[in-house]
């Protein structure tokens, strides 16, 4: 009998092997649990020693639920799905994965705003319908001669970065501290950034600072021929206020990768319009991305369920 019961909350891979080979090897056994619901896992919780999850939240409540708690790790860069504080309070060690899917995300964030100066999408979906015009497309711009904007600039923001240089492309970046972290980026205001970028790509995470910073009157400074590009949190678009300024003719266009919520009704018209580029919060995976973040979570997990200091760990302070 395992002396460790470690409660899974959710997944976007087929299994947990990866898991349970170096949970075993720790004694511990998996609860995997069926779905993410508060009340699921409130009582899942109560008998566990720690608690693994990727999207799912792991709130107050979930927390409190599980006297028995060694640790709590996220699958994942964010951690606004985890109640941090109250694991703090409760002297429970939080992990996550900061430094992982940097080249992915970077490199789907490229690939973005490429369909987007490119059109690509747009024909893909024309000729799919056996339309073959190239005079009925969206004008395009030289890439070499456009600006990006990076909102962050973080691992994920600095990759970015030197990659649109390669293209030729201008990069300006604004972020709290206005440090440019050996990036190359010109540093500037926010209302700046919306006012010159030709794609403004966002890499924030989500806090109480910057849920909803991008809505009408940050959509009406940016050009009408710029491009919003968001691989980092859906919870940072006001969403309504997207969809008004691409019906008003505000910006060209968006690709989107996350959203909030998740999954999105994709029968909204957003998400139907054709100028919007959408990608099923994908911009993270690679087989090689998925058994790094796999492997050093479970690692994590296995740590503090033997008291030792595991990589990562969000509140050191307890």
């Amino acid at each position: 009998m395992p002396k460790f019961k470690v409660l899974l909350t959710d997944r976007p891979w087929s299994n947990w092997e990866i898991e349970q080979k170096i949970l075993s090897a720790a004694d511990a056994e998996i609860i995997a649990a069926p779905n993410g619901d508060e009340a699921t896992l409130v009582d899942l919780a109560q008998d566990c020693d720690a608690i693994g999850t990727c999207w799912a939240q792991v709130t107050e409540a979930v927390i409190k639920a599980a006297p028995r708690c060694r640790g709590i790790a996220r699958f994942g860069i964010g951690l606004d799905n985890i109640a941090v504080d109250t694991a703090t309070q409760l002297n429970i060690p939080v992990t996550y994965v900061p430094d992982y899917c940097v080249g992915e995300v970077a490199d789907h964030t490229l690939a973005l705003i490429l369909a987007c100066a490119r059109n690509v999408a747009f024909f893909h979906a024309r000729t799919k319908m056996e339309e073959y015009d190239l005079s009925a497309a969206p004008t395009m711009r030289r890439l070499s001669e456009c600006v990006l904007g990076l909102v962050g600039l973080g691992r994920i923001g600095s990759e970015v970065a030197a990659r649109a240089r390669a293209f030729g492309m201008r990069t300006l970046a604004h972020t709290p501290s206005g440090n440019p972290r050996s990036s190359g980026c010109e540093m500037v205001s926010f209302d700046e950034l919306l006012d010159r970028s030709d794609f403004v790509s966002l890499h924030c995470p989500l806090t109480p600072q910057s849920r909803g910073m991008f809505g009408l009157p940050q959509f009406q400074r940016m050009q009408p021929s710029a491009f919003l590009i968001n691989t980092s949190r859906g919870g940072v678009i006001v969403t309504d206020d997207l969809w008004s300024a691409l019906k008003n003719n505000e910006i060209a266009g968006a690709a989107l990768d996350v959203f909030d919520p998740e999954p999105p009704d994709l029968s909204q018209p957003l998400y139907l319009d054709p100028r919007v580029i959408v990608t099923p919060h994908a911009a993270f995976v690679s087989q090689q991305s998925l058994a790094e973040l796999r492997n050093r979570v479970a690692r994590q997990i296995a740590d503090m369920l033997h008291a030792r200091q595991p990589e990562h760990l969000v509140n050191p302070q307890i």
